[in-house]
């Protein structure tokens, strides 16, 4: 009888059952913070099309754009931009605020 007393007590007061308590708080952690990533907009194993800026207006703004899993940084130097390309029409604010465009003759479309 008194062994049997004994494996009951040491088994009530085993610090290694709190260990395995910890161990699955912190599971259960992981498997949240897991689903958070999964569920993210800029998740690089998503297949959506995100665009996010940083810090619009500043100097120090950023535009990330991802298209499946190819994610492209575009930074802003500060500098009025140049380019190769020909003039494609005409945009018209209207009284209403609305903005029209209008194409150049010829142009294909």
């Amino acid at each position: 009888m008194s062994r049997l007393r004994l494996l009951d007590e040491s088994e009530t007061d085993d610090p290694i059952l709190s260990v395995v308590n910890l161990i699955d708080v912190f599971l259960v952690i992981i498997a949240a913070l897991l689903l958070a990533v999964a569920n993210s907009a800029v998740n690089p194993f998503g297949s959506e099309s995100v665009t996010v800026i940083k810090n619009p207006g500043q100097p120090s703004m950023e535009v990330i754009v991802k298209d499946g899993r190819k994610i492209d940084r575009y930074r802003a130097s500060g500098e009025i931009g140049e380019g190769e390309g020909a003039k494609a029409g005409v945009a018209y604010r209207l009284k209403d605020g609305s903005m029209v465009y209008v194409p150049e003759p010829g142009e294909g479309g």
